[in-house]
Order: structure tokens, then C-alpha cells, then sequence
């Protein structure tokens, strides 16, 4: 399960990525408490969230371009620099007493425009790190990273917010940039692996786009992680609604069900760590698997029924997320490896801004049970179909059979299943 982590290198980027992914959770939850104390409005937050996801979706893509171009590491150094430079300005502006909300917009863009680049650029530098026998591990390995910082940050941030005020959580947040940065100086550049980068030219962006089309696996499986990121993903709406307009619970339940299923996505995560494998009949069958429990959820009487679906939903959805991240970098060339992934994280991160309008029109014409049961029914209506037609494109068919008393269905070539008819 954590078998990546015997790798110097990448022991040393996952101890950084700990610190400071718990000081980024810590500074979402302060930026929008900050805003909301200064304006009053939850348009304003919800502003700020859009101004921070806005350059990926602009802009995404051309980061791609650039990881492609440039050495990761001096890269990520910078990018990492630039994020702890916003945290400590928006900590001195705070402190200070000079906020002004139009400070936090210009943050929330500023840090937005460094991730355009942080992130594909971190994505693609644990190939260089593990190499491929290990790709799979450490990218589960991240996943499990960030869902434990989401559980151990926003609860750090709402004791540091009431007890000390919002501007030493930006201080924080800031402060924690310091881990990766040390772990990153502190790697040995012998044992990384060599990555073919692109060299300057004109159209890369073009040849990255031809690149994906002509690959069915890849453009498939970014199209499935389109539809559950849209449709799927959308659970601040529907969370709340369950929380307040269902079960008239208020906001402690609304935390219980993030919980429960930060939760799940942590042991999704692992779990994936120790598979050690990216295939696309686990993609498939998780994302399935993912649509089918958010309809039966839908469905449920309880609050605590509900708070405990929430768990293997976001066991799922991790699912998804993992094998889907970790497949596509396995088998994408590695000069090309920072348009694909560019590209893959601007569908995965922006589904969810444009689907949340559609989730929260449904909820509102039809209640929050029809919303959830939709979004589900998409995401696993998707996956089905993009199943078949992977399938379709591989050769494949299906086959249904027993395996020692137990029911077994899977997809088999072709010719082996034509082989097998006449015995059976």
C-alpha cells in the first residue's frame, strides 16, 4: 500500500505535500469566513471560488504546453513560491486591518493562475519521481494525501479562526509552503528518471488536442471523468440541501456527511494504493458503482442512512478519480504527458463550476432527492455506455460465466470467447 513512499525523492514531496495541503484547506475555509464577514453575501464566496477556478479553465491547457517545455522541479519551485507569497500577503493584510474583499479576489486569481501551472506540473513530476512501476501507487498515494489534509485542515482552520482570527490561518497556510520547498531542494537529481520535454515549437497545443483524439482510451476516459465530475460531483449543493431542506438538521449534519465521506475517499484511496493497477474495468465499474449508490442515496429515509452511503460514495468517486488520473498517465507518451494532463484536470476541475448551476435549477424545481437521483443516473448511464464502447473499440465482449461457484462477468477478446462457445 504505501510502497512508493521507500523512494527518497518522492518521500520527500509526499512529507511537503502533507504540510501543505492541510495549510490549503486551512486558507480555503478562511478566505471564504473572510469574505463573508467582510460583504455579508455568499455571492461574493461564491465569486471568489470562481475567480480561483476561473484561469485553470481559460488557461489550463497552456499550462500544459509549459510543464511540457520546462524541467519540473525549478518549476514547481516557483509555483510553490508564488502561493506561500499569496498566503503571507493576505496573513500581513489581515493582520494589519487593511483587508479589503477586492485583496481576496485578487489572491484567490493569483493563486488560481500559479495552479494553472502547479498542477499539471505536480501531476506529471511523479512519473519522473517513481517511474512507472510505481506510477499507480503514488498517484493513489496523493489522492489519500489530500482527502487526510481535507479532514485535519478545515478543522484546524475553524479552531484557528475563532480562537485567533483568520489572518494566522493565511499565515499558516503560508508558512507551510516551506515543507515542499525544502522537500524539493532537499531531492537527489540523479535519481529522478529522464522525461523527454518538448521542445519550443509552434501548434503544441494543437498536436496535444490531435494527440488525445486519436487515442480512444484517453479521450474516453477524459469524457467519463466529464460526465461524474459534472453531474456526479456536485455535493456542496446537494449536501446542504439535504442537510437543511430533508432532514431540517442544520449545519452540524452538513459536516457530518463531508466527513463521512472525506472518509470513504481516504480509504478509496488506499485502496487504489494497493491494487497497484490501473485498468478500465475498474474505472468503469467504480464509476457504476459511484452513480448507482448517489440514486439509492437519493432514495433514503434517514439522515444516518444517508451520512452512512456517504462513505462508499466517496470510496467511488475516489475510485474514479485514482484509476482514471493514474491510467491516462501510464499511457500517454511522456513529451506529451503535460498537454494530456493539463487537459484531463480542466474537465475534472471544471466540471463541477458548470454542472452546479444544473444540479441546483433541478433541486430547486424538483427538490434535492430528484437532483441527486439525475446526477447519478448520468454518471452511471455514462459509464455504461463508455464501457461498451471501449469495449467495442478493444475487441472486447462481454462474458458472463461462473468462477468457483461464484457469478463472474468480464470482458474477454473476441476470438477467446469465440474459442470457448463450442465447449460451453
Amino acid at each position: 500500500m504505501f510502497s512508493s513512499l521507500r523512494n527518497r525523492n518522492y518521500r520527500l514531496f509526499f512529507l511537503g505535500q502533507v504540510v501543505s495541503n492541510t495549510g490549503t484547506w486551512m486558507q480555503r475555509i478562511a478566505q471564504d469566513w473572510l469574505v463573508l464577514s467582510l460583504t455579508g453575501s455568499a455571492t461574493a464566496v461564491g465569486v471568489t471560488t470562481a475567480l480561483q477556478f476561473l484561469p485553470m479553465l481559460l488557461f489550463g491547457l497552456y499550462g500544459g504546453v509549459l510543464v511540457d517545455r520546462l524541467p519540473k522541479r525549478p518549476t514547481l519551485l516557483v509555483t510553490q513560491s508564488a502561493m506561500a507569497l499569496t498566503g503571507l500577503a493576505l496573513a500581513f493584510l489581515t493582520l494589519t486591518g487593511h483587508v479589503e474583499v477586492w485583496h481576496v479576489y485578487l489572491a484567490a486569481f493569483a493563486v488560481g493562475l500559479a495552479t494553472v501551472v502547479d498542477n499539471p506540473a505536480r501531476q506529471t513530476f511523479v512519473s519522473e519521481m517513481v517511474g512507472p512501476d510505481q506510477l499507480q501507487n503514488a498517484v493513489s498515494l496523493n489522492s489519500a494525501n489530500f482527502q487526510s489534509a481535507r479532514l485535519i485542515g478545515p478543522a484546524v482552520a475553524g479552531l484557528m479562526i475563532t480562537g485567533v482570527g483568520t489572518g494566522w490561518a493565511f499565515l499558516a497556510n503560508g508558512l507551510s509552503f516551506i515543507a515542499p520547498i525544502t522537500g524539493l531542494l532537499l531531492m537527489r537529481a540523479r535519481e529522478l528518471y529522464d522525461v523527454q520535454r518538448a521542445p519550443r515549437g509552434k501548434g503544441q497545443l494543437r498536436e496535444g488536442l490531435h494527440y488525445v483524439a486519436g487515442r480512444p482510451d484517453l479521450i474516453w476516459t477524459i469524457v467519463l471523468v466529464g460526465f461524474v465530475s459534472t453531474f456526479g460531483f456536485n455535493f456542496p449543493v446537494y449536501l446542504s440541501a439535504f442537510a437543511d431542506d430533508v432532514f431540517h438538521a442544520g449545519a452540524g449534519s452538513y459536516s457530518l456527511f463531508n466527513t463521512v465521506m472525506a472518509v470513504g475517499s481516504l480509504a478509496g484511496a488506499l485502496l487504489a494504493a494497493r491494487r497497484g493497477t490501473a485498468r478500465m474495468r475498474v474505472l468503469v465499474v467504480g464509476a457504476v458503482a459511484f452513480g448507482t449508490l448517489e440514486m439509492v442515496a437519493s432514495l433514503a429515509p434517514s439522515l444516518w442512512l444517508f451520512a452512512l452511503l456517504m462513505m462508499p460514495i466517496g470510496m467511488f468517486g475516489m475510485t474514479v478519480n485514482v484509476t482514471a488520473n493514474s491510467s491516462v498517465q501510464l499511457s500517454t507518451d511522456p513529451a506529451m504527458r503535460g498537454r494530456v494532463m493539463s487537459l484531463y484536470m480542466m474537465v475534472f476541475m471544471g466540471g463541477a463550476p458548470l454542472g452546479a448551476p444544473i444540479a441546483g435549477w433541478i433541486t430547486d424545481a424538483y427538490g434535492v432527492r430528484a437532483g441527486l437521483a439525475v446526477g447519478g443516473a448520468i454518471a452511471a448511464g455514462a459509464a455504461v455506455v463508455i464501457g461498451l464502447v471501449l469495449a467495442r473499440v478493444g475487441n472486447l465482449r462481454l462474458s458472463v460465466g461462473w468462477n468457483r461457484g461464484h457469478p463472474q462477468v468480464r470482458f474477454v477478446p473476441r476470438q477467446a470467447q469465440e474459442q470457448l462457445a463450442p465447449a460451453a
